[in-house]
């Protein structure tokens, strides 16, 4: 037995030899629980080798399940079950006789084993970063429990958004200033489908990603990787990749969470073995003073079939939402200057008509044929749509920002383990991005006697974009020897980008961009007696789309390359001794171009200059019974590299703590897992005002340090059918930290002398740093299970 897996597993095994002519060896077998009961819907993976092949069955209502394996030898059995801790065991299959039982514990609770280090062993064609780490959702805090946001918390990735309400937050990594999601990729696993969550020239953004779309309880697992290192991973992989994994069965539940401001209903149902529905509805004020008035909608669904050799997966997910949001305000206050100039204090807010309003349809299909035992062919599509209307106030009057886009993709992917040593993957994708009526419309300032006047309209920005890249890839991961294995990969990508100004065709053009992003890992693998870390060196070479307007809006349509590319370096040495996990990250990159921050009267990102960021990165997790505790630590340092002394780039974290502590039991039947997480104090800007807090001597912007605790408990009762929970957030901070510019035109001031047109009168800039104030709260939940529900 596998001393690391939290199962309790008997294994009666040996196995029918079949009749002369056969193709391979019949294993049929059942998974029952502790006294012996059929356990249903059980997901049963036979890993063939380490490129990833894999023979997969889902038990019938007895139990069983059957896997025609190819030859005798050696495998990785691996048993999912919901509701029952997970089984990862050695299998030497032998042409004897008997059966094969599985005997699952149930999961003592939610608890928190988290995978922190990725055994290099392990890594594979489809996934060969080492730096990978994969969450399973059980393991994680939600982020935001019945709320809008990111789902989960993913340990020493910060999730933030530069407002409130139902505004896409964004997960950070250590030197990225992300905040508009262009560097960070985010992907939904389907089958095993890469689908695109990033959306490309968005309304708001240059690369927006929602996570804010699924609901919690449907995420069976997180992977998050170095983006730049695997050739299935292409636009805005640049600084990280985070893929959900989506479960395969749900049991049947309905449950509650709410507070004061907010409630959420959400139920989740499986009409069949291999398939899943499940929706929620919530409506809130948050916890802010500027009431949200918060609605949103969410249906996620998915199934699989497997028709002969074919495992077909199926997901959809529709999302609804519409809220006020608060908006970045002043972190220390209106100085003198603002307050001559007209700008009041409003709690949480400087403009009441800031609100969203967003809305996305997605339906995606995978393939997975199994040619031979050696092979596979998967063929892959996915449609989408979106719309955004967004109205934000930067310091110079109210802006919307709005869209509505199809996104539709196809791919192609071939697999051949040729022979032992060696696997191949090659394949081609195909994406068509088509933001419409990607606009910026411009408003009056606020006024407070009129708080809900929006004043003259005036149209800024109306563009037609199309994206459309063709990436062809290949790779090949093999082993030199019993302690040297290699990855080589290499993508092309041919991208059809054209933009159509609406408003000034002349601004209009087209471009052919092509890219070639080459792919490359060699890892040293100790004897297990050498007492020595598995060590591994990747390069990779990585790029995202900029958004066509850039260019267009500020200085011409020629004035920013379309296509912003980096190269990446890394270093990774990790080590597993008894129960303790280490893993060490050293990481270089070098981009040839960094956005960051808003304009606030085109409302589109700053080209800031070629950037650079190195960063250093250790997580260690202690396994304790019943216990386990996860601490990891990040520095960064991120500069500008075409100024003249290199600066610092702006609103990108530096130091990013997070400690993750879980205990499994405690008297009662108490189970309760807390995480801390700490971000430092980041520059946000240049030029500021003399009443804000600078670096001595530099001039920098300072904001402040985030503190978020969270904190959450869960009792079962009624034979665990019904779970009592209660999860809260203490926080200290400010989200969303930038610098604006107040005043920079003119605004309104009553009872001024020598008022213009509309009351507006001129004024100087001052620039201020703002952001979103972090709330503490508590709220609790009530879960029934309709069947019992075990742990």
């Amino acid at each position: 037995m596998n001393a690391r897996s939290a199962c309790s597993v008997v294994l009666l095994l040996a196995l029918i030899a079949l009749p002369a002519g056969a193709t391979g060896i019949s294993v049929s077998g059942r998974v029952v629980d502790a006294a012996s009961a059929p356990i249903s819907g059980v997901s049963v993976v036979l890993i063939i080798d380490s490129a990833g092949i894999a023979l997969r069955s889902i038990t019938d209502r007895d139990g069983r399940f059957t896997l025609l394996i190819p030859a005798a030898g050696g495998y990785e059995l691996e048993v999912n079950a919901p509701g029952y801790a997970p089984l990862a065991q050695a299998l030497t299959v032998a042409p004897t006789t008997s059966n094969l039982d599985i005997y699952l514990t149930p999961r003592i609770l939610r608890s928190e084993t988290v995978t922190v280090t990725a055994d290099v062993n392990e890594l594979s064609v489809f996934s060969p970063d080492p730096a990978e780490k994969v969450f399973a959702s059980e393991d994680l805090l939600d982020a935001n429990p019945g709320r809008p946001g990111a789902p989960i918390s993913i340990p020493g990735y910060p999730i933030e958004t530069a407002s409130s309400g139902i505004k896409a937050p964004q997960y950070f990594a250590p030197g990225v200033a992300g905040d508009h999601g262009e560097p960070i990729a985010q992907y939904i696993q389907v089958g095993n489908y890469l689908v695109p969550n990033n959306l490309s020239a968005n309304a708001h953004g240059n690369g927006y990603a929602d996570p804010n779309i699924f609901i919690a309880a449907v995420i069976e697992s997180v992977q998050v990787d170095g983006g730049a290192y695997n050739v299935l991973e292409g636009n805005h992989s640049l600084n990280l990749a985070a893929i959900y994994g989506l479960r395969s069965h749900l049991e049947p539940f309905l449950a509650f969470t709410g507070d004061n401001r907010d409630i959420t209903a959400a139920a989740g149902i499986s009409p069949s073995l291999h398939s899943w529905t499940a929706m929620e509805a919530s409506y809130g004020n948050g916890f802010l003073d500027r009431l949200e008035h918060r609605k949103q909608f969410k249906f996620n669904g998915g199934g699989d079939w497997h028709p002969g050799p074919h495992t077909l997966t199926l997901m959809g997910i529709a999302y609804l939402g519409y809220g006020y949001v608060a908006g970045l305000r002043p972190i220390f206050g209106f100085n003198s200057i603002d307050a001559a100039a007209g700008w009041k204090e409003f709690p949480d807010t400087i403009d009441d008509r800031q609100r969203d309003q967003t809305h996305t349809a997605l339906a995606a299909l995978n393939d997975q044929w199994q040619l031979a035992p050696s092979q596979q062919l998967q063929l892959s599509g996915y449609f989408r749509t979106y719309n955004l209307s967004l109205f934000s106030d930067f310091g110079l009057g109210l802006i919307r920002q709005s869209e509505f886009r199809t996104v539709g993709g196809a791919s192609a992917a071939w697999f051949d383990k040729i022979c032992s040593s060696f696997a191949l993957l090659a394949g081609t994708g195909y994406e068509r991005e088509a933001p419409r009526s990607d606009d910026l419309d411009h408003y009056n300032f606020f006024n407070p006697d009129t708080p809900y006047f929006y004043g003259p309209f005036v149209k800024i920005d109306a563009n037609n974009v199309t994206i459309a890249p063709v990436s062809p890839y290949i790779a090949g991961q093999g082993a030199l020897s019993r302690y040297v294995s290699y990855y080589l990969g290499w993508r092309r990508d041919e991208i059809s980008i054209d933009n159509q100004d609406l408003i000034t065709p002349a601004n209009s053009w087209s471009k052919l961009v092509g890219l070639n992003s080459p792919k490359a890992t060699v890892t040293l693998r100790p004897a297990p007696n050498w007492h020595a870390p598995l060590v591994s060196f990747s390069f990779g070479k990585s790029f995202f789309t900029e958004d066509p307007r850039e260019g267009t809006a500020l200085n011409g349509p020629t004035a920013v390359d379309p296509v912003e590319t980096a190269r990446s370096w890394q270093l990774v040495a990790s080590r597993t001794f008894h129960s303790t996990d280490l893993k060490l990250t050293l990481g270089h990159e070098t981009q040839s171009a960094e956005f960051g921050k808003i304009d606030p009267d085109q409302g589109l990102q700053f080209n800031l200059g070629p950037g650079r960021i190195r960063f250093l990165a250790a997580t260690l997790r202690q396994s304790f019974h019943a216990a386990s505790l996860q601490a990891t630590f990040e520095q960064a340092d991120a500069r500008l590299v075409d100024a003249p002394v290199s600066s610092i780039t702006p609103e990108a974290p530096r130091l990013i703590g997070d400690l993750l502590g879980t205990v499994q039991r405690l008297p009662f039947h108490l189970q309760v897992k807390g995480e801390f997480e700490y971000v430092g104090r980041k520059v946000v800007g240049t030029s500021c005002d003399a009443t804000q807090p600078l670096t001595g001597g530099t001039g920098y912007c300072l904001g402040v340090p985030n503190k978020e605790f969270r904190f959450a408990a869960a009792r079962p009762f009624l034979h665990q059918r019904m779970e009592f929970g209660v999860n809260a957030m203490l926080a200290s901070g400010w989200t969303g930290q930038t610098t604006e510019n107040f005043a920079a035109a003119s605004v309104y001031r009553p009872g001024a002398v020598g008022l213009g047109a509309n009351g507006l009168v001129p004024a100087d800039p001052v620039n201020e740093v703002v952001g979103v104030r972090l709330p503490s709260y508590a709220s609790a939940s009530i879960t029934w299970h309709f069947a019992e529900h075990k742990r």
